[in-house]
């Protein structure tokens, strides 16, 4: 009988930001945030942050594996989020359960190739790393009306007792979508899609009209 070898499989990756030498642009750039927030209200119902430049990163791997999941915690530094519409996070890492096999890691965005080969270093079987900065940015909503604002926005229900600290969906925004995290009690997270950054970005400032809207840097 002849004997089968089999070859260890190679994955080839890069680094796929530039360095902090290079200044990066997020999708609401054009809209010079900064001077906003300077000139803008101070005081209001609801307040916005873009979270721009994170490092967006999607895992998928079989969360049945208990080696696949030693393996993911040890390069991440944090267990995976087995729960679904769960999340975790520590220090500047955050992981959001998005199916049972599908994981969004968000990082620092200049971190985000130190965790990605430290996925693929770690990681065996069938998995996959893809890094995905570069389509997606992420949306802090906050404040005494950030509810109000959210009920005119989707369809999910965002009240306390269903919706806790922590949770994390994927769902429909106005006319768009979002993965809405609620990272306090009166704050959540949106991750939008680059292609749709601007109109959520308008929509957000005519749904806080009502109740004042302050812009932070």
């Amino acid at each position: 009988m002849s004997e089968v070898k089999q070859e260890a499989a190679t994955v080839s990756y890069m680094e796929q930001l530039a360095d902090a030498s290079i200044q990066g642009q997020s999708p609401l750039f054009h809209a010079d945030l900064a001077t906003v927030a300077k000139s803008g209200p101070k005081t209001g119902g609801v307040t916005f942050k873009e979270e721009a430049l994170m490092g967006h990163i999607t895992l998928r791997l079989n969360a049945e594996n208990a080696d696949q999941l030693k393996a993911a915690e040890k390069a991440l530094g944090v267990a995976l989020p087995t729960q679904p519409l769960t999340s975790v996070e520590k220090g500047d890492v955050s992981v959001r359960w998005i199916s049972p096999d599908e994981w969004l890691v968000i990082v620092p965005g200049l971190k985000t190739f130190e965790v990605e080969s430290a996925l693929h270093n770690e990681l065996s079987g069938h998995y996959q790393v893809v890094n995905v900065s570069g389509g997606w940015t992420i949306y802090k909503l906050s404040g005494a009306n950030v509810l109000d604002v959210l009920k005119k926005s989707t369809i999910v229900d965002v009240h306390p007792s269903v919706f806790p600290v922590g949770k994390v969906v994927s769902t429909a925004f106005a006319k768009s979508s979002a993965i809405i995290r609620r990272s306090g009690e009166s704050e959540f997270e949106l991750v939008v899609r680059r292609s749709f950054a601007d109109y959520l970005w308008l929509w957000i400032q005519d749904a806080s009209r009502e109740f004042g809207l302050v812009v932070e840097a």
